[in-house]
Order: structure tokens, then C-alpha cells, then sequence
């Protein structure tokens, strides 16, 4: 029988070592992410659930979009980046 170790690792370590390996894993096979996405995945990066605000986001031309057909609406990725960014607070 081998010998088997057991790792702890605090909750934020985790989460670190977690992001670096999805960084490592996404450059090494070069997976490259849409950059047009669909209205569920903008309202999980924005962390918004009414589609009420996306309109609004839109309108405003806060958000870049695109509606290749009458229903199907996409989202810029970058331009969702972006607005994130401008709108994040400088730590103390």
C-alpha cells in the first residue's frame, strides 16, 4: 500500500492555485474565449439577473452588442471588461 499525503490549503489559497492552473491550461492549449457572448454569460460576468438592465446597459451604449437576428442578441466581451474596469475602485 503507498503512502497517500493529505493537503490543506486555506480557502483563498485554493482559489489562487485554482486560477493559476485554469491560466496555465488555457495557454498551453491556447483556448481563446468568444468574444461575442450571449445574454446569460454577460449577466453572469456583470452579476446581474434582469435582462432589463442589460437593455439598459445597451441603450446607454455602456455595452457594446450585436443582433445578428430579430431575437438573438450578443455582447461584446471586451466592451463588458471594459466597463467593469472603469466602473472598479482603487483598493486602499
Amino acid at each position: 500500500m503507498e503512502n497517500q499525503n493529505v493537503i490543506c490549503l486555506e480557502s483563498d489559497a485554493f482559489r489562487k492555485l485554482v486560477d493559476t492552473l485554469v491560466g496555465y491550461v488555457k495557454e498551453k492549449h491556447l483556448v481563446k474565449e468568444d468574444a461575442w457572448i450571449t445574454s446569460g454569460e454577460t449577466m453572469r460576468l456583470l452579476n446581474v439577473s434582469s435582462k432589463t438592465t442589460l437593455q439598459t446597459l445597451r441603450d446607454t451604449g455602456k455595452i457594446r452588442f450585436s443582433q445578428p437576428m430579430h431575437k438573438i442578441l450578443l455582447y461584446d466581451r471586451k466592451s463588458i471588461l471594459d466597463y467593469l474596469e472603469a466602473h472598479a475602485r482603487k483598493t486602499f
